[in-house]
């Protein structure tokens, strides 16, 4: 069943708020605001790359703006994805301001707010007054203004890697081939070449050497 969007519906957890509102987020047409202080909120598994597909083929080259703490980069496979996140057309910025609140704004006319989690649930308000929306977006937009843009962030911060990432950095600067390493560390080739790609994509680098030098500037290796 969806929702009758006349008065505010509360939802309680990801699966109710993925049944019932999970067309809003699909039907989205004019843009897409999303603030949150990592990328667990909304996570909604298994249904939110299908929300994400039917939006993009719904409305092609949609704005979609992601406002994020700091922690959303806290782990190698969190910055990956925010960078894909970017590479597909999103404005992605970072803000210091903690963001206890997590919300996002539908052609700023819905908006679904999360609050605090009861009992290990968390419940979800889908809201449609215009005020409170204008409020909410005033609010979300002027922290927009004062955060950082994505690319801009990550160039003051290394990113965090794994113990095998590092190890990986350290096999690549002692000059071992693919093969060599692979068996090393118990990978496969492939999966040993996908991981060093990840690598340079964490670094910025364009090739294993770049990434080297710049592993060493940033003291992780």
């Amino acid at each position: 069943m969806s929702l009758d969007l006349d008065t505010n519906v509360t939802l309680r957890g990801e699966d109710e708020l993925a049944r019932r509102a999970g067309h809003l987020f699909a039907g989205t047409r004019e843009r897409f605001v999303c603030a949150a202080a990592d990328l667990r909120t909304w996570a909604m598994p298994g249904v939110r790359e299908k929300i994400v597909a039917e939006r993009h083929r719904s409305a092609p080259g949609l704005p979609v703006f992601k406002l994020y703490n700091p922690q959303a980069l806290g782990d190698e496979e969190s910055e990956r994805r925010l960078i894909e996140i970017a590479r597909r057309g999103a404005r992605i910025r970072i803000c210091a301001t903690p963001l206890p609140h997590e919300t996002i704004i539908i052609d700023d006319r819905i908006a679904v707010l999360a609050g605090s989690a009861a009992q290990g649930v968390r419940e979800y308000t889908v809201v449609r007054s215009p005020a409170v929306i204008q409020g909410v977006a005033s609010l979300f937009w002027a922290t927009w203004e004062s955060a950082a843009d994505l690319a801009e962030f990550r160039r003051t911060r290394p990113p965090v890697l794994n113990a095998e990432s590092k190890e990986i950095l350290r096999l690549l600067g002692d000059g071992l081939k693919d093969e060599t390493a692979s068996r090393r560390l118990g990978l496969s080739l492939r999966t040993y070449r996908r991981r060093v790609a990840e690598i340079l994509t964490l670094l910025d680098a364009d090739s294993r050497f770049q990434a080297g030098r710049r592993a060493h500037e940033l003291g992780l290796i």
